[in-house]
């Protein structure tokens, strides 16, 4: 935009690709994103982009508006899609930003916000805990990556830590958080 390119935003991910959500950005449009959490943009999984099918047809709505270049924010997954797009000649170029921190060898946009955030709430939790003497099991986002859980676990000095990547057995788990409710 500061350049006087064309630049476009794509609601929904890759699904919004396919169907044709896009949005000419310009200058007004993100004066004011810069500062919010999340995404303005929406995000959404894609079947249909996982067929040859979906990304052909994504391919066209690209072709259309003479779009050459994509610029792919997200986690793995949609780092694979971004990378099965470029093999149809389409430029990619991807920015690590997921909750998941599952992009390996680089720091991602919006995991430190989401460890803070997970920290905050427990510690709200753990006030409640302590005085109605509960036990509180919380369970973060993170799909097939635990390191959300296990980082706002340590931090949080959390009990037990359950992460996908670990396979637990349960009563051994409710055992440790019985041990540990009982020192207090």
């Amino acid at each position: 935009i500061y350049k006087n390119m064309d630049v476009y935003r794509v609601h929904h991910g890759y699904e919004g690709l396919i169907t044709g959500q896009l949005e000419k950005m310009s200058r007004g449009s993100v004066a004011d994103i810069i500062q919010r959490g999340g995404t303005i943009l929406q995000t959404s999984r894609s079947e249909a982009f996982k067929t040859d099918e979906g990304r052909q047809t994504a391919k066209r709505v690209l072709d259309q508006l003479e779009i050459e270049h994509l610029v792919v924010i997200g986690g793995n997954g949609s780092f694979k899609g971004g990378y099965e797009f470029s093999k149809l000649g389409i430029n990619v170029i991807g920015i690590p930003a997921t909750i998941d921190n599952d992009i390996v060898y680089t720091n991602s946009i919006g995991f430190d916000t989401a460890v803070n955030t997970v920290l905050e709430a427990i510690n709200r939790i753990r006030d409640t805990a302590s005085s109605h003497g509960r036990i509180f099991v919380i369970e973060v986002m993170g799909r097939d990556c635990g390191e959300l859980a296990l980082t706002a676990g340590v931090a949080g000095g959390a009990e037990s830590i359950l992460i996908p990547e670990i396979e637990n057995d349960l009563e051994e788990v409710i055992d440790k958080i019985n041990q540990g409710n009982r020192r207090g």
